[in-house]
Formats: structure tokens, sequence, C-alpha cells
């Protein structure tokens, strides 16, 4: 009997067991979606390191931005007007003031250097975490859900329902992504970066969406699935516990994926123009950094390198952290965590 299979007779027999207390089933829950996740990421290495860089980032956009003065607020360009000074940008961006004969480098106030209006690199790249964050949660998150709903509910439909999503689906297919991003970005100019995540994802559900149909196909005529229908389960119960689980390792796989293109494509058009340049971004960094970059004397590579790094380190938690989400919903490996949380020893 497959672990799939098992999964179905455990819901029969629970309809008879003596209900569990409100407790109980709180400690259940917590220990099903809390502990058993956590132990099963923090033992493999990839996601433990992933999960560690992703932790990171979050406590820059938080923590870092609570520390850290607004790039608009930073006294760099006062120095200029209110002392009378010559600002001096170095090779790595380690400014030198020089106030009443007393030369002063402020290598502990700007780490990362300056940009070329003296303010520190470090925090623009600090105070545009946040929302990029956003902005990838909100693209990943809308192109994630879109493909699942559509995916999921055409493939295991069918019938008029199915071939009327499918057809929505292959029609946003053969729409040319990059110039629809274009247009649309330069047509709403969106500035809150919920809605640019969002906007830079709507060319990226249908492919997922369309994978998905295939799996959800070849899934419902599994003997499980079968047997869920024959004991009289909804679609719902049935789509939920039998056709979700086993195609939700791709998902989260492809939600890490999708998050990381939302990153490079907002950042590719901000770099471009395309997007309104409101707010603090790493895109908009770069855009002004290549104004005055010279790549013969490494001049202002400070201001290129930082929001380079940190789109590239991003990526690469996010790959490291997919790799290792297989293992988070395979039914043998949370079984194991269970048994061994409950005091029982398993064997596979």
């Amino acid at each position: 009997m497959s672990d799939k299979e098992a999964n179905v007779f455990e819901r029969i027999e629970s309809e008879s067991v003596t209900p569990m207390s409100r407790r109980e089933r709180w400690s259940e829950t917590f220990d099903a979606w809390v502990v058993t996740p956590f132990e099963i990421i923090w033992e493999d290495s990839r996601t433990k390191l992933g999960s560690i860089i992703l932790l990171g980032y979050v406590l820059m956009g938080t923590v870092g931005v609570w520390i850290t003065e607004p790039p608009e607020l930073n006294e760099g360009p006062a120095y200029l007007g209110m002392f009378n000074s010559d600002y001096v940008v170095q090779p790595f961006g380690i400014p030198e003031f020089t106030i009443l004969g007393w030369t002063y480098t402020g290598i502990w106030k700007f780490p990362l250097g300056t940009n070329n209006w003296g303010v520190g690199i470090m925090e623009q790249a600090v105070h545009a975490t946040p929302d990029m964050l956003l902005m990838a949660l909100a693209g990943g998150g809308f192109m994630t859900i879109v493909a699942v709903l559509t995916g999921t509910l055409a493939g295991y439909k069918r019938g008029a329902i199915g071939r009327v999503i499918l057809t929505a689906i292959d029609i946003q297919i053969t729409i040319p992504g990059l110039p629809l991003l274009i247009v649309v970005a330069v047509a709403l100019s969106p500035s809150n970066p919920i809605l640019v995540g969002i906007l830079l994802s709507i060319d990226g559900w249908p492919n997922l969406a369309r994978s998905l149909y295939s799996q959800v196909i070849s899934t419902r005529e599994e003997s499980y699935v079968e047997a869920s229908r024959t004991i009289g389960l909804g679609s719902g119960s049935i789509i939920r516990d039998d056709i979700l689980p086993s195609v939700m390792p791709y998902v989260m796989i492809n939600f890490m994926r999708n998050t990381v293109r939302v990153i490079h494509a907002s950042v590719a058009l901000y770099f471009l123009g395309a997007l309104p340049l409101t707010r603090n971004n790493w895109g908009i960094m770069l855009d002004k950094s290549f104004d005055y970059v010279s790549l013969l004397t490494l001049n202002n590579m400070n201001w290129v390198l930082t929001p380079i790094i940190l789109i590239g380190g991003l990526g690469f938690a996010t790959i490291l952290l997919s790799q290792g989400l297989d293992r988070l919903f395979n039914p043998r490996v949370r079984a194991r965590h269970s048994d061994e949380g409950d005091g029982i020893t398993s064997y596979d």
C-alpha cells in the first residue's frame, strides 16, 4: 500500500475515532504545520543555508531600516553646502571631508561608501529591501495562486469548465511577455511595491498553470483519488487532500523561482526607466550608478556592485531553499518526524 492510499484510509478511520479536545487539536495542528516543517527544513543543509540568508534579508528590511537613516535624510549632501569643502569619492567610495583644517574620513559613517551626491550606498540598499521583498512576495504569490486555481480546476473538472479555463491559459501564453510588461508599466506607472509585483507577474502564471493541468490529469486517475471518490468525498476535499499535496513540491519550487523572476523584471524595468523612479529601489540604484561608473578606472564600482550582489544573493537563497522543499512534502519524511515527536520508532 502506498503512502497516499494509506492517507485515504486514515481519513476514513478518523471518522470513528473519539473526538479530540480543542487543546489536542491545536497541539496536533501546531506540530503538523510548524514543528515538523521546521525540523525537516533544518536537517537539510541547503534549506538551512537558504533560510539563514533569507532571514538576513528580512532583518535588513526590518531591523536595518529601523537603525539606519533613510537615504533622503542622509547628511552627505549637506556637508557640501554647509562647510563649502571639496567632496572626494575614492575608488571604493570612502569619502573625505576637510573641515577647518581637519580631514574627516567617513568609513564608519558610510561603510559601503557613497554615491556622487554624498548619500550612503548602504542606506540606499537597506531602505530599498522592504519594497523589494514586498514586490517579490506579492508577485510570486499572485502568480502561484492564479496558476494553482486555474490549472488544478481545469485538470480536475475537465468538461466545459476545463476547456474554457484551458483556452484562456493558452491565449495568455501566446502574448509576448516583455512587451506586455513594458506597456502595462508605462501605462499605469505604479509606485506601490505590491501593485508593481502583481503587474510584473501577469505573464508568468500561464506556463505554471499549463504544467499543473497536465499533472492533475494524471493524478486524478490514481487509485487513491478513485478511492476518495468512491467513499463519497467532495471535489473540494479531494483536491485539497489528494491532488494538491502531490503537486505542491512543484508549486513551491515555482513559487521560489517566480519571486526571483519578479525581482529581476522589476530591476530591469526600473533600470530602463519603464517604471517611475519615485521610490528607493535596487534597479534605480543601478540606473543612476551607470551614469557615473567607469569600468576602466573602477570609479563608483561599489555603487554598481552593491545592488548586483544583493540581487544575486536573494536569488541564490531562494534556489537553495527550493531545492530542499521537496522533502517538506514527502509523506514518508513527514511521517517519520511525526512518529519521532510521538516517541515512536518508524522504519522505512
